[in-house]
């Protein structure tokens, strides 16, 4: 029941026609926005992007971990990780 995800040159051509411009301006434009998020994220910041979500960059501790092919138990050092929360109304228009 799942629908295939839709890929960027399809995302750039529906962007183009919502935009009503040509697809090399719909591209620059998703292009730009995939900057600034990356940017962002990069410098440990947040991006909120109104009715869809926020980006934000976390850092997670020095933690176990366990080899799932061995069970053999070992340290992973700390990181970084992007996480992505959906916003209430688009949450709210999925699960209607």
């Amino acid at each position: 029941m799942t629908k295939k995800a839709m890929t960027k040159a399809q995302l750039i051509s529906a962007l183009s026609e919502e935009m009503g411009t040509d697809k090399n301006a719909a591209k620059g434009a998703l292009e730009a926005l995939e900057k600034i998020v990356t940017t962002e994220l990069q410098d440990g910041g947040a991006v909120t992007l109104p009715g869809l979500g926020k980006f934000v960059c976390r850092d997670r501790p020095e933690r176990m971990v366990r080899n799932p092919a061995t069970g053999e138990q070992m340290k992973k050092g700390a990181d970084r990780v992007a996480k992505v929360t959906i916003a209430k109304a688009l949450k709210d228009l999925i699960n209607s």
